[in-house]
């Protein structure tokens, strides 16, 4: 499979232009991974022991994508 490398902002053929933004949310806030289901990425403010993570819902927990550990606050 090819890769594709991006600078700056992605335009898209239907009318999307921008960075794209993750939801925003703190441990306490997270929406539950079982509902989410899996696969969603979000930004959590403190997930990674009280710092910023970008975490993914693997359908039971939301894991954080630099060490596949659950999210955190502490």
């Amino acid at each position: 499979m090819a890769s594709t490398t991006f600078s700056g902002p992605v335009t898209s053929s239907d009318g999307f232009v921008g960075d794209i933004k993750l939801p925003t949310f703190t441990v306490a806030t997270a929406p539950s991974a079982s509902t989410a289901g899996a696969g969603p990425l979000i930004f959590v403010s403190n997930g990674a022991g009280g710092n910023p993570v970008l975490a993914y819902s693997a359908g039971t927990n939301f894991l954080r994508c630099d060490t596949r550990a659950t999210i955190a606050a502490s």
